[in-house]
């Protein structure tokens, strides 16, 4: 195959991959096993969020390439730099700390007749 054709290129490759590992495999990047496993899912979300802003239509495969593997060294930064709570990717994290719902009084059971 050649790097023209989708299944051969990193996006396609990536799409497959089954595994933080595979990913950080794939793009060549380092980590640290003991990040990964802490932060795993919040890393690949991350990298998500910042692909989406990526746009490839056009890129040569190794300009894709390279700029996929710099999004995941990003990704993998922000979690090396401070925990999953304190980024909040995820929405429940997000909601944890957003502006506090108006609660109705509470009202015990044993007042009720």
């Amino acid at each position: 195959m050649s790097d023209t054709q989708p299944a051969a290129g990193i996006l396609y490759r990536l799409n497959k991959a089954c595994s933080a590992e595979e990913f950080f495999a794939l793009l060549g990047v380092d980590y640290d096993p003991q990040i990964v496993n802490v932060a795993r899912l919040h890393i690949l979300k991350r990298m998500g969020q910042y692909l989406a802003k990526e746009q490839f239509t056009g890129a040569a495969e190794a300009e894709v390439r390279a700029r996929c593997k710099a999004v995941l060294q990003q990704a993998y930064a922000d979690f090396v730099a401070s925990s999953p709570i304190e980024q909040r990717v995820f929405k429940v994290l997000q909601d944890a700390v957003a502006e506090p719902k108006k609660h109705r009084g509470f009202v015990p059971l044993n007042t009720l007749k």
